[in-house]
């Protein structure tokens, strides 16, 4: 960053500074997420902000080796007091919060002081993960499902805010004003949403919203969630993103769909392979299929994370992949006869709320990326519970957090597209997490992370 892209940021600064203080905006939130999947903060008074957007928000690099708990570990390059990085607002992101007035949020991206990106920031790498895919001539459309538990009061312990069945018109019946207003926020945020509805566990929600760029499809998800929480206190209700909500139940999944693209044409239909996929899908999706083991531990990051992914429960844990198939760890939605080209994608159903969406887009693109490159074939498709199988026939993936950072560490195109510091970084906070965690049971360790998220 020289000083002329400085004077430009502080000039488009200034010119929405202008516009949010008649808007009445006294303030914007700057967030990034961090190792663990948190979502952090550092706030500037919106006067501010030309001066943000140039020379940033100072924040320290210790964030990167927090853990769930707010603790801190050390690794190679990352952990300790000394240094400092800055937080340049995203200005094309900037957004007034419906449910906080007076509020804007920006996503940051983190640089070093001398105006080099940081190379351990996640929104860059998925910035440079996109750049890579386009080298080939490629472009893919994300979009995140988020599902969430709502819970009445400010209490620790998870009483859920409606009782009725899963996926059930009572549990609208029960909580018709709160509904409303998450469905008015989003909109009053320009958010394109797609469906709201019951999940399955008491408590439980899910909404979609409308594909769009890798890197905008992650900051739509932390702006999502984030007017969830804030709608849901409002209304007297606590939030949480959780993996795990109540030891035994249903979490918190974090589906990612992904299409890919050139020329302005969707590349998962309409083609000779499996279901309609054209060669270049196909390879894309058995890239991230063969190195699913090692993504887990990006999109399914936290100890917590494997008491949810069981089979038989919709979470994906085999690594197999099928036509519409709910149990596959990889599912071809191929949409609506006669949409395929708008509608069809690959969803990824074994990640969950605990991930940082941007490594997820990082991960997952580095992934599709490295199976065109070695022109990856998807095996033959699932289309029954993989769990109804004989044993051996389908390989479950890693059934705890060590099994996936093992995994993560020993992958070579993950490694490479996450960089050397990167990797280290996420590894020794998955490692601490597991030693934080270590000896507690199924019900201490929900307890201790059902809030975190």
């Amino acid at each position: 960053m020289d000083q002329h892209d400085r004077e430009a940021r502080a000039e488009q600064a200034r010119g929405i500074a202008a516009d949010l203080g008649e808007r009445g905006i006294a303030a914007i939130a700057v967030t990034w997420v961090d190792t663990s999947g948190v979502t952090r903060v550092k706030t500037v008074p919106t006067a501010r902000l030309g001066h943000a957007a140039a020379w940033g928000i100072g924040a320290s690099p210790v964030f990167d080796v927090y853990l769930v708990d707010d603790s801190a570990v050390t690794g190679r390059f990352a952990g300790g007091p000394a240094g400092d990085l800055r937080l340049h607002p995203d200005l094309d992101r900037l957004t007034a919060l419906a449910a906080q007035p007076g509020w804007a949020w920006a996503p940051a991206d983190r640089y070093q002081q001398d105006g080099t990106p940081h190379p351990g920031d996640p929104r860059l790498l998925a910035q440079q993960a996109v750049t890579r895919l386009a080298d080939t001539g490629l472009t893919a459309q994300v979009a995140f499902e988020v599902e969430w538990c709502v819970s009445r009061g400010d209490g620790d312990e998870f009483v859920p805010a409606s009782s009725g069945p899963a996926y059930g018109m009572a549990r609208l019946v029960e909580l018709p004003d709160y509904l409303r207003g998450v469905l008015e926020a989003l909109s009053a945020q320009g958010i394109a949403v797609e469906q709201l509805h019951p999940e399955y566990a008491v408590g439980q929600f899910e909404v979609s919203v409308a594909a769009t760029d890798p890197v905008g499809a992650a900051d739509l998800l932390v702006l999502v969630r984030e007017t969830l929480r804030a709608v849901g206190h409002r209304h007297g209700l606590r939030t949480t993103f959780a993996p795990k909500v109540v030891a035994g139940g249903v979490g918190n999944g974090g589906h990612v769909h992904l299409s890919l693209w050139r020329d302005g044409t969707n590349l998962m239909s309409d083609g000779d392979g499996w279901h309609g996929l054209t060669e270049l899908a196909e390879a894309f999706g058995g890239g991230i299929l063969d190195r699913l083991p090692g993504l887990l531990a990006i999109g399914a990051p936290s100890v917590a994370s494997y008491l949810r992914l069981v089979p038989s429960h919709w979470a994906g844990p085999y690594r197999c992949w099928g036509w519409e198939n709910r149990e596959a760890a990889l599912r071809l939605v191929s949409g609506e006869a006669g949409h395929g080209q708008r509608a069809a994608n690959l969803e990824v159903k074994c990640f969950d709320g605990a991930a940082n969406p941007y490594l997820v887009v990082a991960g997952l693109l580095a992934a599709g990326t490295a199976g065109i490159a070695e022109q990856a074939a998807l095996p033959e498709p699932i289309q029954v519970d993989p769990a109804s199988l004989p044993e051996g026939t389908v390989q479950r993936l890693p059934a705890s957090l060590g099994e996936a950072a093992t995994a993560f560490e020993a992958d070579p195109a993950l490694r490479k597209a996450f960089g050397e510091e990167l990797v280290d970084t996420v590894l020794t906070v998955r490692r601490g997490e597991l030693a934080l965690f270590d000896g507690l049971s199924a019900e201490e360790v929900v307890a201790r992370t059902r809030w975190r998220y």
